[in-house]
């Protein structure tokens, strides 16, 4: 168990949301008796975030029952995007990008400090994954350091964050072309006509073998596969390494076997403290692409015959 130290610079929402916080086992929470975005706008810290919201149409969501919990920049934290990032998301035109944006700083549930410095990571209503790291100079949730938590709303919880959370925006292919260590699968997605499925379906999980995974195949198995007349071959080895939907780590974890889409179930093991899917160990996990999820295995998945 983390044990951590809390103080909160928060009396009401009145006052400023300046202070940096630190975590303790003993918490304290402010309770409000108006909704999150009745609170954001009392608040005087979140003009840009409550006009966010109101030209991505989010109001009424979170002015629903939820509950929710909110990572809230300040106005400090949107100033600090490159310039012109703003006024170009408040345009009507980009409104689904900035829904993007606002969502992935949003948790379906209540989700206070004590179980935000215990965890790993947040799924989010985006749909893509938040990353949670405690320092001793306090918590992060992604590139955002948490400076107020534990505002109690009448549908959820707001945390203050001073900085904007960026979902990602490239396909899962673009995600693992940009690595450097996909260009056999890739090739491969390619010949096999799967490329444009992996850049506009979704939202998918890929359990990606590496080019090294690909290397330690017999030799000449690569070069039988991309031959035309074993495209159902390659096909079905490859959907062997996809999932619908998206599939996290912790997800996995409680998974004796997945699901692909090829229809293998393909185990899920442990051993010697790693994870393995099929005889694949997995090497990286949870990387994100706005269409989907990538964990890196070092084994190419085959069918048994």
């Amino acid at each position: 168990m983390i044990h951590l130290t809390l103080s909160l610079a928060l009396a009401s929402v009145a006052p400023s949301f300046g202070a940096v916080a630190t975590f303790s086992a003993n918490q304290s929470q402010t309770v409000q008796k108006n909704d999150i975005v009745e609170t954001a706008i009392a608040a005087g810290q979140f003009q840009t975030l409550v006009a966010g919201v109101q030209a991505a149409g989010l109001v009424s969501t979170l002015q629903g029952d939820g509950p929710f919990t909110v990572f809230a920049p300040t106005d400090t934290a949107f100033a600090a995007l490159p310039e012109g990032t703003l006024t170009s998301l408040l345009q009507p035109e980009n409104q689904s990008q900035l829904a993007d944006i606002l969502t992935y700083h949003v948790l379906a549930g209540s989700v206070p400090a004590s179980e935000v410095v215990q965890a790993t990571g947040f799924n989010t209503v985006n749909g893509q994954r938040l990353d949670v790291k405690v320092t001793g100079a306090g918590v992060m949730i992604d590139n955002a350091q948490v400076t107020v938590t534990d505002i109690v709303c009448t549908n959820g919880i707001i945390h203050v964050i001073d900085a904007v959370m960026l979902p990602a925006t490239d396909s899962i292919v673009e995600t693992a072309r940009s690595t450097n260590r996909f260009e056999t699968l890739l090739a491969a997605a390619q010949v096999a006509g799967l490329a444009d499925f992996l850049e506009e379906e979704g939202p998918l999980t890929i359990l990606a073998p590496t080019d090294l995974a690909f290397a330690a195949l017999p030799e000449g198995t690569v070069e039988f596969l991309i031959r035309p007349e074993n495209s159902a071959l390659l096909v079905q080895i490859l959907t062997m390494h996809v999932v619908r939907g998206r599939v996290y780590s912790p997800d996995v974890l409680r998974m004796r076997e997945v699901p692909t889409l090829e229809g293998t179930k393909v185990p899920v093991s442990r051993k010697g403290g790693r994870v393995y899917i099929g005889d694949g160990k997995v090497l990286k996990t949870d990387i994100d692409a706005y269409n989907g999820v990538i964990h890196v295995i070092d084994r190419v998945i085959l069918p048994s015959a």
